[in-house]
């Protein structure tokens, strides 16, 4: 720059004022003043005690229940012998069969006293801009075949869960090719059916108080699950239900509680398992959640953690060691559901042909449960996507 000294300073200083005018303030991190999301968690809801396994399996030998096989195994974890039942046929003495059970998705509509209404067959654009949470977990690789690797593996084309179980038994299922599957099959959807949910029992809330979207209901299980078991299957039997379906009853960003039906608290049951009766009704009921708050959920991973569960623990009895202190649980847990120990870790997204991206939870295989070593999951691993890499400590 040419010119004197004296005025090359005046303009640099006349430039630096300048920008310190027009310049944007440093940007400060903000401490978020949205309060703490509420904790998702799953559960089970166990056959009543007096219904034995001598009576399941009576039923199941004469068709009368889904299809299940039983299983008995002495765990180098602690020596015991843990005895329990699976859906399906045994992958150990019958590799190479394949099993269909049908299965029945229920559209729920939850009409809340106080005017709010959750309907997963209607249109959301805002926080379902993909389409109607129905038509999405039908397409869905829940009920739709999908070709998956884990680990570089292919476990063969099937349903999610399907691949899941294959690759849990990977050792005594692959020499078999794809011939031995679990499947949901056929899949029929029944009309919607509307719920009216008492006052004391159901609220509207909303999801942007915590940086998500739209609305959320929550609704007590001690009101819901009474009520699907004396009122709602037995009005669907003329269409179908019965205990050799089952029956998955589809919520539309409605969560539960454990009583008083608010966010705090008990709050929120996304899913959860069930088996009542005799014959045995399994069944299950699943929030396909797109209102974002909760930290590793959305479309199907609360259906993928049910029908899971269903599938490895369908009475909600399998026993197994101890163990604990991950995923949702605190303290110890001794039963074999596969989603509790991985809650809010999602399986790798699940690109469908209707150009939408799933995201499945991912599942502890069962030499996890029983500290089998080495595991005789596919690549020796202990989930389907390699977070678990040893078997169950003992919890204590």
């Amino acid at each position: 720059m040419g010119g004197s000294p004296r005025i090359v300073r005046a303009l640099m200083l006349l430039l630096t004022a300048i920008y310190s005018i027009a310049a944007p303030a440093p940007l400060v991190a903000q401490e978020s003043t949205l309060p703490t999301a509420p904790r998702a968690y799953y559960k089970v809801v166990p056959l009543s005690a007096g219904v034995t396994r001598e009576m399941v399996r009576a039923a199941v030998a004469s068709s009368a229940t889904i299809p299940m096989w039983d299983y008995t195994i002495t765990s180098p974890l602690d020596g015991n012998k843990y005895s329990g039942s699976m859906v399906g046929r045994s992958p150990f003495f019958h590799g190479a069969r394949t099993t269909g059970i049908p299965a029945i998705i229920v559209p729920i509509v939850i009409d809340m006293s106080d005017g709010g209404v959750f309907d997963p067959t209607a249109t959301d654009p805002a926080c379902s801009p993909a389409g109607k949470a129905l038509t999405l977990t039908q397409e869905s690789p829940i009920f739709q075949l999908a070709d998956f690797t884990m680990g570089g593996t292919d476990v063969g084309a099937a349903q999610y869960v399907d691949a899941f179980e294959r690759a849990s038994f990977w050792s005594n299922v692959f020499a078999t090719g794809n011939r031995y599957h679990t499947v949901l099959s056929p899949v029929t959807t029944l009309g919607a059916v509307t719920v009216k949910v008492p006052s004391a029992d159901g609220m509207t809330n909303s999801a942007a108080t915590y940086g998500g979207c739209g609305k959320i209901g929550t609704m007590n299980i001690n009101w819901w699950d009474p009520y699907v078991q004396s009122t709602i299957m037995p009005s669907l039997v003329a269409s179908g239900l019965s205990p050799t379906t089952l029956p998955i009853f589809l919520f539309y960003n409605v969560v539960m509680t454990e009583g008083t039906p608010s966010l705090t608290g008990s709050c929120c049951i996304l899913g959860y398992h069930g088996a009542a009766g005799f014959p045995v009704q399994t069944y299950s009921t699943v929030d396909y959640d797109t209102t974002r708050i909760f930290s590793g959920t959305g479309d199907i991973s609360v259906m993928s953690h049910e029908v899971g569960e269903w599938m490895d623990d369908p009475l909600g009895t399998n026993p197994t060691p101890a163990w604990g202190n991950i995923g949702q649980v605190t303290g110890c847990q001794n039963n074999l559901e596969v989603g509790d120990p991985l809650s809010g870790t999602l399986f790798p997204g699940v690109a469908m042909p209707n150009g939408y991206t799933y995201h499945p939870q991912e599942l502890a295989f069962f030499s996890w449960f029983y500290r089998q070593s080495p595991s005789i999951g596919v690549n020796d691993w202990y989930s389907d996507n390699h977070t678990f890499t040893d078997g169950q400590p003992l919890c204590n």
